[in-house]
């Protein structure tokens, strides 16, 4: 029987997927937004009305019945005026977790990709692997996959397909990853982001042992130790240059927009292989999302060719463009393990960083205050330029006594050149007032839809 479902953050990059997906089984859409009210990010809700959905205002009108699946994301409080609403007219209420989770079990195959790092990425290579393969899975995704992405579907985070495989994104850093039986789990690495390491032990231990077949990078120490627990045949391993692994990229060779390797499976020939997305981690995300596809038995020629024309995801070391010798790139980076991706990436190539870095919340700053410091300070080169506006920050309980100046004096201790200040405006006019022809402008951070758009503007200024 079709429902009646109420997505209250129906624009985030987590809810608006699922919601396409559950619309596509024949339910009703409607929702609330933060940003709307806001005024942000107009053309994504432009978007969602032509595609039927029904947006209210996030005050609790559009919460009427008891019949409704209210659906919020882990973020959303009960203070929040629809969950109220809901509470008061006796409507089920649901977190996105639970509703992904019940969508992705209800699969007969399901391939979920977890790790602090790289899983929309993972998640993206191996939706496409599997539709080049003719798969048609259902994916839903953190991020726009390019390769999806059409006049009519700007927003492809998810991909509407087959029910009966199911593809996800799965995040650890709520917990609900404790929620999901994946016929194949794909870890990429586990350290520090949100939890303590204890934590992320026991959530990524138990998704990765619900699974039928693992697969887990033995580049990282935390996943390498994941692999020794299990039973033999249950793991499929890669790394890069490891000769023990199932899958190892040798010869790694940077290209501008990409990279080449060469690609040794156990028990197969060689094969040389080519992405079109930069960087020594797309190579580990390739060997994952390949090791995803070996676990359901694809053709291991058919998923090196469709690598080669996959596309990358949106806000993943994203050029923006380039104006007057200056390029500005978009980046999703936020946590170490990501900004250590992104800055290695970029400095295999000649030029001055200038980095726009916004934290995603003032929690993350202070549990990785260390990490942070020293990322950027022994990862950044003597002439680069870090600017930090104050974490993204949209009201509740929050502690708030490390902010950006903490970073940037760590920074600026070690060396480096780092500036905190008030807004994110006034670090655009501090990149506009240094910058000169071959240097390349890095806006990074999460949980802001809005940095793409500042991005596009700092280029129009060059």
């Amino acid at each position: 029987m079709n429902k009646d479902y109420f997505f209250c953050g129906v624009g985030g990059s987590g809810m608006l997927p699922l919601a396409m997906i559950v619309q596509a089984q024949g339910n009703r859409i409607s929702g609330s937004d933060r940003a709307l009210d806001q005024g942000r990010t107009p053309e994504k809700f432009d978007w969602l009305r032509a595609h039927g959905v029904t947006l209210h205002p996030q005050d609790g009108s559009g919460v009427i019945s008891a019949d409704q699946v209210v659906v919020a994301t882990g973020a959303v409080e009960d203070t929040v005026p629809d969950i109220g609403a809901a509470r008061r007219v006796g409507a089920l209420i649901k977190t996105r977790p639970q509703l992904l989770s019940e969508l992705f079990n209800a699969a007969p195959t399901s391939i979920g990709v977890a790790g602090t790092s790289g899983k929309s990425t993972i998640t993206g290579m191996t939706a496409w692997i599997l539709d080049q393969a003719g798969r048609a899975p259902t994916v839903v995704n953190g991020a726009v996959m390019k390769n999806f992405a059409t006049p009519n579907h700007p927003f492809a985070s998810a991909l509407i397909g087959d029910p009966d495989l199911f593809v996800a994104e799965v995040d650890e850093s709520d917990g609900s990853i404790a929620r999901y039986d994946p016929t194949v789990a794909v870890v990429s690495n586990i350290s520090l982001d949100h939890k303590s390491m204890e934590e992320l032990r026991d959530l990524f231990g138990g998704f990765v042992g619900r699974a039928t077949t693992a697969v887990l990078n033995l580049d990282n120490p935390e996943t390498a130790a994941l692999a020794q627990t299990l039973e033999t045949g249950k793991a499929i391993t890669f790394a890069l240059g490891e000769e023990e692994a199932d899958l190892s990229a040798h010869d790694l060779q940077p290209l501008p927009t990409g990279m080449t390797f060469e690609l040794r499976v156990r028990g197969e020939a060689a094969r040389v292989a080519r992405l079109n997305v930069p960087g020594a981690h797309n190579v580990a995300n390739a060997l994952a999302a390949l090791g995803a596809a070996k676990a359901l038995g694809v053709d291991m020629d058919q998923a090196v060719a469709a690598l080669e024309t996959f596309s990358g995801i949106r806000r993943r070391l994203e050029v923006v463009g380039a104006q007057n010798g200056v390029t500005v790139i978009d980046d999703f980076a936020h946590n170490p393990d990501k900004i250590a991706a992104t800055l290695k990436t970029l400095h295999a190539f000649d030029g001055r960083l200038l980095i726009l870095f916004q934290p995603h919340g003032f929690g993350p700053l202070k549990l990785m205050k260390d990490e942070f410091v020293e990322g950027f300070a022994g990862l950044m080169r003597s002439v680069d330029v870090l600017l930090m506006p104050e974490p993204v920050y949209y009201g509740g309980t929050t502690d708030r006594s490390v902010g950006s100046e903490d970073i940037a004096a760590g920074v600026r201790a070690a060396g480096r050149q780092a500036q905190a200040l008030a807004t994110r405006a006034d670090c655009g006019d501090r990149i506009v007032e240094i910058a000169r022809p071959g240097d390349r402008v890095v806006v990074m951070g999460a949980r802001d839809d809005s940095l793409s758009t500042f991005a596009a503007e700092l280029l129009a200024r060059f």
